[in-house]
């Protein structure tokens, strides 16, 4: 029996969430991602999105787990051991004009993640396994949730989602309250409590309707093209998807309200969904070009000194830093049959089943059949499958001392040379890069996770050095940027002196890098020869090695285990 659906009408508030789901409902092509806490109420507003397409709309739960047969689709295991091979269809199939939700989408392995969404946009899937190709259409409403606090998405996924949300269970009791009434009612009398709320439920389930009737014919002026430019421009967003999620969720809102042509209230309604994932929340990470590197290195206005002491911007230095290697413990723990060819991309083959294979592997399959009984007609015990062993890159995220201290004897000229030469010998193909760097009275993220090492190296150019230590915000910051993938480097003298909570700033640093689980590094920027060591106490809080960065030239490889 299939349990009940909470009524779309019925969720309290999110009226954001609400929007960008229901102009999704409208146009089939602007995925949704929505982001935000625990228990917000993000997978209930995506089920009940279901419940108010057309029927037959399926509701489709992309498990984390699945494998790539499955979701694409693959060979039709029966018939092809009968002799007749076909193609199965995935989940992708079945999701057609429904809607297909993946929580945690962040968990997601990363080649599922590009597949499916190069489905989602084009509308059509095509299957092509062992010879065979088939297509299908796969048009349907892509909704993905994810809690920050888990991992980021990658930004070459985030983008491809056209509207973002961020969600937070409201701190209003009367509004909690509201919520768990109308919950207990749903629960105790679900029949009842969807028959209080159908009228609701019909006139939503109408405009959805009628505004993909109107869809097509909705107008949108050019003056409302050049206004969509103009704020995508002005947000300094780059990627030309945006201007397109505008127009399209500028039309979709038109076709919702009934109306025949795009205003500018309904462009203004959607472009916080559409920037919200896009928009640069921190400085850009390049001066205009007019200014060049060596025309930078001078002091600053006295509006932007801090504590006295003025900021200035170093260019780095060169020099040679370790390659750093990451070793689990769970790296050497593999089954005797299970051997991974050489640059597979992930791919464990020739791996013998007892069980049903979830993606045969015909050449394996028939080859062992031919060695045990001379024919090409496979036995079950022959079977042999393609496991797929998905490929983390590692996530280098940086925490840099900016400030003051590291003006000295211009010492930044070192750090931002050991950092990129840390980052160019160590970084592989699927590594990410993240900075976040402390001076003056806060932390801020430098560059958001980049697969990209010239964004790296353009953000650390230009980066200001001066002010204060404002180490504990740092490592508060780098809480939700962990992944378990994730190597966290410090680089810093540890002279923390900007507290978080209106404690000691050194004891609240080391107090927050011991909530830190991850593997880390502390590179130590202090002089060698007179060292305060407080960057020694900073790397036993997290559990790390700490070297100076002085001696970082005498290694060629620096090991790190988990």
């Amino acid at each position: 029996m299939k349990p009940a659906t909470y009524p779309f009408s019925a969720i309290v508030g999110q009226e954001q969430m609400k929007l960008a789901l229901l102009l999704a409902a409208v146009d089939w092509r602007l995925g949704a991602l929505l982001r935000g806490d625990k228990g917000a109420g993000k997978t209930t507003t995506a089920r009940a999105l279901a419940v108010l397409l057309p029927e037959p709309a399926p509701f489709v739960n992309l498990p984390i787990g699945i494998t790539e047969d499955r979701l694409l689709g693959g060979l039709h295991l029966e018939n092809t051991l009968k002799g007749n091979p076909s193609l199965k269809p995935g989940l992708l199939s079945e999701a057609h004009e429904g809607v297909l939700y993946i929580d945690e989408v962040n968990l997601l392995p990363a080649h599922l993640g590009d597949a499916l969404l190069d489905a989602a946009a084009s509308g059509i899937h095509v299957v092509e396994r062992e010879g065979f190709s088939v297509s299908h259409p796969a048009e349907f409403v892509l909704l993905g949730s994810m809690n920050p606090e888990e991992g980021l998405l990658r930004p070459q996924l985030l983008d491809r989602f056209a509207l973002s949300v961020d969600i937070s269970a409201p701190l209003d009791p009367q509004a909690r309250r509201s919520i768990v009434e109308r919950r207990i009612a749903f629960e105790r009398n679900p029949v009842a409590f969807a028959e209080e709320w159908s009228s609701e439920q019909d006139a939503l389930r109408g405009k959805i309707r009628k505004g993909r009737e109107q869809l097509p014919s909705v107008d949108c002026p050019g003056e409302i093209l050049t206004h969509i430019g103009s704020a995508i421009c002005e947000a300094g967003v780059r990627s030309l998807r945006a201007d397109l999620a505008v127009l399209r969720a500028s039309i979709a809102c038109a076709a919702l309200m009934g109306d025949s042509s795009v205003e500018l209230s309904h462009v203004e309604s959607v472009l916080p969904l559409v920037l919200n994932h896009r928009a640069r929340t921190g400085p850009r990470s390049s001066p205009p070009p007019s200014q060049p590197p060596r025309q930078q290195e001078q002091s600053q206005s006295s509006e932007q000194q801090l504590q006295g002491v003025m900021e200035r911007i170093f260019s780095a230095t060169e020099m040679q830093a370790p390659a750093l290697r990451m070793r689990s413990p769970e790296a050497d723990e593999r089954g005797n049959s299970q051997s991974v060819a050489a640059d597979s991309g992930g791919l464990v083959i020739g791996t013998r089943r007892t069980e049903t294979p979830r993606e045969l592997d015909i050449r394996a399959t028939l080859h062992h059949a031919v060695l045990e009984t001379g024919t090409i007609s496979p036995r079950i015990s022959d079977v042999h499958e393609k496991v797929r062993a998905p490929k983390s890159g590692v996530r280098y995220l940086f925490l840099i001392d900016s400030s003051g201290s590291h003006a000295a004897q211009e010492k930044m000229r070192l750090v931002k040379g050991a950092a990129l030469s840390l980052l160019h010998r160590s970084f592989k193909k699927g590594d990410e890069v993240a900075i976040i760097v402390f001076r003056g009275s806060e932390a801020q993220v430098l560059l958001e996770p980049s697969r990209q090492v010239d964004d790296a190296a353009t953000a650390l150019e230009y980066l200001p050095t001066g002010g204060r230590t404002p180490l504990a915000h740092a490592l508060e910051l780098a809480k939700n940027y962990l992944t378990p993938s994730t190597l966290l480097i410090v680089m810093s003298d540890g002279r923390a002196n900007v507290a978080v909570r209106g404690g000691e700033p050194w004891q609240e640093s080391l107090e927050v890098a011991r909530q830190l689980r991850c593997r880390a590094i502390v590179v130590d920027t202090e002089n060698p020869e007179s060292p305060v060591r407080r960057s020694g106490e900073l790397a036993n809080a997290l559990s790390a090695p700490s070297m100076f960065l002085a001696y970082l030239e005498n290694l060629d490889v620096l090991e790190i285990t988990q």
